[in-house]
């Protein structure tokens, strides 16, 4: 009987390929993509970030300098702190609304002023009734808007002040400005504004003893040691400026109330 032999496959049997791991290597192509474009998009939110604050800081920086140059303009002084000298519109030599020096002048100044259409000339104004902020305001049936108060009515003298405008500061020139906001003024909406309300007190007020000093015992008040406001004329100013960024939304507006004393020398 003849023997029959068999030979047994020791190979495993094979199995159907699915594709699993092209599928895992898409998921990790997939997971680096939206990883780098996270990084890529918290970048660029930083970036915003500190170019609109560094916008804000210059334009916070200009509305410094126009409320410095409002006073300027209230003392009659150039920019160097000596005596205002020039012509035109420099220390208003030749501007019909002049700051006011004796009592007599306010009255006529307020009156002139309040018969203006913004109650504002020349940056000078009366003081503002209803809403204060006009700076957010664009609809004129709430009051008078920011459009009004930097525009110049036809025939008319601006409303607002311009830097340098009144003091003569310098503005520098296209390639070397003294400063790139302040010297923009090629439409109403750049660089920067300033207006001042003219605030009259009462005159009994004028030489009332506001501040006084305690003896050395801390205690008593000595009656001779007065503090006097010394205003002539009895007025005080409340200064607003306002400075646009070098990007459209960024606007800077800022406020300081001043008195100008007179020295007793």
């Amino acid at each position: 009987m003849q023997g029959r032999f068999f030979i047994r496959d020791q190979r495993p049997p094979r199995r159907q390929q699915r594709g699993v791991a092209l599928f895992v290597v898409i998921i990790f192509v997939m997971l680096s993509m939206l990883l780098a474009l996270w990084s890529a998009r918290t970048s660029l939110f930083g970036e915003m970030l500190v170019g609109n604050d560094a916008d804000y800081q210059r334009a916070f920086e200009a509305g410094q300098a126009l409320l410095q140059d409002a006073e300027l303009d209230i003392r009659n002084e150039n920019a160097d702190g000596s005596v205002c000298s020039g012509t035109g519109d420099v220390c208003r030599q030749s501007t019909a609304d002049q700051i006011p020096l004796e009592a007599p002048s306010v009255g006529k100044l307020l009156a002139t002023l309040d018969s203006q259409s913004y109650k504002c000339r020349n940056g000078l104004c009366t003081k503002r009734q209803g809403n204060q902020d006009f700076w957010n305001n664009s609809d004129a049936d709430r009051g008078v808007t920011l459009a009004q108060m930097t525009s110049t009515p036809t025939g008319g003298a601006p409303v607002g002040a311009r830097y340098g405008q009144y003091t003569g500061a310098k503005l520098g020139n296209a390639s070397n400005p003294a400063n790139p906001i302040l010297a923009d003024r090629s439409a109403a909406n750049r660089g920067g504004w300033y207006w001042i309300e003219v605030l009259p007190y009462d005159e009994s007020s004028k030489n009332s003893n506001l501040i006084v000093a305690e003896d050395g015992d801390g205690n008593s008040m000595v009656a001779n040691n007065f503090l006097p406001l010394n205003l002539v004329p009895n007025v005080v100013y409340r200064i607003t400026s306002l400075a646009y960024g070098r990007k459209p939304n960024t606007q800077v507006v800022l406020q300081q109330t001043y008195a100008r004393q007179r020295l007793k020398d």
